[in-house]
């Protein structure tokens, strides 16, 4: 398509023309409406709450997942558990003092809000109980009986009652020293009726339990969905931190950039302005910040610091050549309206489609980042002008540029050359050697975790130390995969169903990566072995049915559902990295396909694991849709603006090769595709577009004057190159200093920022005048464009700061 880059028509210069008008033609007006939306907005936004739902972290949509929310009230205790692991320092768990301070962590547990008490199990609650096969029969009882009284025959019998239970390695560590409180959650609070706020509970947990008896001599660790969740919530002060110390960088910076105090004040007041305003918005709509959209703030306020560069860029280019304020910011807006405006639409766009993909966070991130771009294009676009036409700029900015429009800008002279074939050509194949080099690196690249623990935190971070002691002094895993094995009611013991699940155990016994597997069937054999006088060679399941249904009677209540039709089969796996769960995913459903004619059914998949493995089928499946859909219809939007798919291709082939070089940058340092990465691609192509956008628009204008390619392309580094390498350098040690924080996820969005704000911004003052020249855009077909008088009077001011 040859067609010319989009040029104002007379509809839109006449509806700029209406703007401009209206806008500085009130401006006390405006300002008042500004004000009172704010004042609105801000005492809303301080009611806005840190917000997380266990729901919410998984695909609700997903197959798996609506096969656990079928069963959810028996599959909770093996999905949204903690586990409290009491442990004494001192050595080992059976002594009196000890058992005592494990009755009142016991205690204090059951009580705080939110804890599914009839599942909660330790030591001293009435669940944990102890059996074995006598001569006599099957004898039971409590593991600590309620005739305890700390004396050394009581602690002699609660020790054989532990091995009696087998409870080594699961509840009670293998050395003895520490014990494990198992804490079932629900999803809403029975005091508030409110879906459980993961923040307070932990809270209250480290308050109530955590630091009160660390004060009488235990250590008090917790594993879980709920403590993860609470913790970074917890470092919500840490990220806060992190904000203001970007804002005094990006201050500091752009003050040393345009030399002007009230320029700078005003930008990053309307920055913060838009991120106030952004989460007053949320709250109004009744939306919290979760811990994956908490940074969602510095991605505004990093947006409209790139356009509000522009803005100041134009301003003090404008004041240099002896306008006024009201004039300057009259014409600063009538030049960088439309490609402003456009560059904001297409970072909305490149947020909402995070929309594909099922899982709540995300999608609650890309409505708080939608809402946060669509203020911007209120704060930016029309606020900042107005506020500029009454501050201004001072004296000692427009005498800054003064001295850099004398200054001969040897390195831009140079890099101008790239828009010539002899540069241009070898940096295209260059590119394409990067983008195959890329390519091959990608194929590493994973999905799902890749590391123990919770990735969200460093290595050293107390979670990860508390999860390192648990694998470390406890047999049993806390990565379990659980599977639904579903039969028609009161069938679940039936010789046939009972063979089929045995069939199955034993085949995901030998998948690399299962540890052991669980079941209700385990518990029958026990029984018919305990009900035959412990002869081992009745350690089989029966075909009569009374034998079976004597065998069921008594079992725990998480082993079978209460009309015998789901057996839950826990698999405990030796991680949750992808490959571990794609195998076990993999070999059950080869089972499926092995017998299709079963009159029984086996469901995937609850568990942590299971929910993580569903979590993982929805990535990779929306990873590549969502990427087609962020390059697709914000080439639209590209296309829409200048009307050339030259022009559209030179813009967004710099984006794709950032894209590609940061998925080889991913797979290199071990990232694997997840909740917290995904939608960093996403928010970098939004706002990498803007750079092309910007510098494009600018480049037109001198094109149009009649410049050659190479004379255009200096004119506009002069002035938008500048503004956006400035922007893309600034952004980049901003979101650098998120390397220190404690948390490894914010660490790791932030390299992956810099990586993207880099890349883009070199792609776009490189790559794309290289490929904008082979493409063969050129005056020649921008000429014969008519310009209306308004344009040409930019044109002509162009021309002259240029000079």
């Amino acid at each position: 398509m040859n067609a010319p880059a989009k040029h104002p028509s007379s509809h839109e210069s006449r509806l700029m023309c209406a703007l401009e008008q209206a806008l500085f033609g009130n401006r006390v007006a405006v300002l008042l409406l500004f004000l009172l939306v704010s004042l609105l907005l801000g005492y809303k936004a301080l009611a806005l709450k840190a917000d997380a739902s266990f729901t919410r972290m998984i695909p609700t949509h997903h197959p798996y997942i609506q096969n656990y929310l079928r069963f959810e009230e028996i599959l909770r205790p093996q999905s949204n558990v903690l586990r409290i692991i009491v442990e004494n320092p001192e050595g080992e768990i059976l002594t009196p003092a000890f058992l005592e301070t494990l009755r009142e962590v016991t205690d204090k547990v059951f009580y705080i809000p939110g804890v599914d008490r009839g599942k909660l199990k330790s030591l001293w609650t009435p669940n944990a109980v102890w059996s074995e096969v006598t001569t006599e029969g099957v004898r039971s009882g409590r593991v600590i009986p309620d005739g305890y009284d700390g004396s050394p025959k009581a602690l002699a019998q609660v020790r054989q009652n532990i091995l009696r239970a087998n409870m080594l390695g699961s509840l009670v560590a293998n050395d003895l020293r520490s014990t494990i409180i198992r804490v079932s959650l629900l999803d809403t609070d029975p005091q508030t009726g409110q879906a459980l706020d993961y923040g307070a509970f932990s809270q209250a947990l480290d308050q109530q339990v955590r630091e009160r008896f660390a004060a009488q001599g235990v250590t008090i660790r917790v594993i879980g969905f709920a403590q993860i969740i609470g913790d970074l919530l917890a470092a919500a002060a840490n990220i806060a931190l992190f904000f203001a110390l970007t804002v005094v960088l990006i201050s500091a910076l752009l003050y040393a950039y345009c030399r002007c105090w009230r320029s700078t004040l005003v930008t990053v007041f309307t920055c913060l302005l838009t991120v106030v305003c952004q989460l007053g918005i949320l709250s109004l709509l009744g939306y919290g910040l979760d811990p994956y959209s908490i940074l969602v703030p510095f991605l505004i306020f990093a947006i409209g610091i790139s356009h509000a560069v522009q803005n100041i860029n134009l301003m003090v280019s404008e004041s240099a050549m002896g306008h006024g304020p009201m004039e300057a910011s009259r014409r600063t807006f009538r030049a960088l309206f439309i490609p402003g405006t456009t560059a904001l639409l297409a970072d909305a766009v490149g947020f909402i489609t995070l929309m594909v993909i099922d899982i709540g966070v995300i999608k609650q991130l890309a409505i708080t980042a939608s809402i946060g771009v669509f203020v911007a294009i209120f704060t930016k676009m029309f606020l900042l002008p107005v506020l500029m036409s009454h501050v201004g700029v001072s004296t000692p900015a427009t005498a800054h540029q003064h001295a850099r429009a004398k200054a001969s800008w040897p390195v831009f002279r140079r890099l101008a050359a790239v828009v010539e074939p002899r540069l241009a050509v070898p940096l295209v194949l260059a590119s394409l050697v990067l983008l195959t080099l890329g390519y091959q690196a990608r194929q590493d690249l994973k999905i799902g975790d890749l590391d123990g623990g919770a990735p969200e935190f460093r290595p050293q971070a107390r979670y990860n130390q508390d999860n390192a002691y648990l694998l470390a002094h406890y047999t049993t895993s806390t990565d379990v995969y659980v599977l639904m094995f579903k039969t028609a009611a009161e069938q679940c013991s039936r010789f046939a169903a009972a063979d089929l699940a045995h069939q199955l155990e034993q085949q995901l016994r030998e998948i690399e990566g299962v540890e052991s597997v669980q079941s209700l069937y385990d518990t029958m054999r026990f029984n018919i072995v305990a009900r035959n006088e412990g002869n081992p060679k009745w350690a089989e399941l029966s075909r009569d049915p009374y034998v079976m249904n004597n065998a069921r009677s008594g079992v725990p209540a998480e082993q079978v559902d209460s009309d015998c039709s789901m057996v839950p089969i826990s698999l405990y796996l030796r991680d949750h990295k992808a490959e571990t769960l794609n195998r076990v995913g993999d070999a059950v459903e080869q089972f499926r396909r092995n017998h299709p004619d079963s009159q029984f059914e086996v469901l995937q998949a609850a568990g942590n694991a299971g929910i993580e493995a569903a979590t993982n089928s929805v990535i990779q499946h929306s990873e590549k849709l969502m990427l087609v859909l962020v390059f697709v219809i914000i080439s639209l939007v590209v296309l829409w603006e200048f009307k050339s798919l030259k022009v559209t291709f030179a813009l967004m082939a710099p984006l794709y090769l950032s894209t590609v070089l940061c998925e080889a940058v991913m797979a290199k340092m071990g990232l694997g595709v997840k909740i917290a990465t995904l939608p960093v691609i996403a928010l970098g192509v939004g706002i990498g577009v803007d750079y092309g956008i910007y510098l494009y628009s600018r480049m037109e204008s001198f094109l149009r004057q009649g410049m050659e390619l190479r004379q255009a392309y200096f004119e506009t580094l002069k002035t938008t190159g500048t503004s956006v390498a400035f922007t893309g350098i600034t952004l980049a040690l901003g979101v650098g200093t998120w390397a220190f924080s404690s948390l490894k996820f914010q660490a790791d969005m932030g390299l992956l920022l810099v990586l993207l704000f880099v890349w883009n911004m070199v792609g776009a003052l490189v790559l794309m005048p290289a490929l904008v020249s082979l493409l063969g855009v050129r005056q020649s077909t921008t000429a014969t464009r008519s310009l209306t008088p308004s344009n040409n009077q930019e044109n002509r001011s162009d021309n002259t700061l240029a000079s």
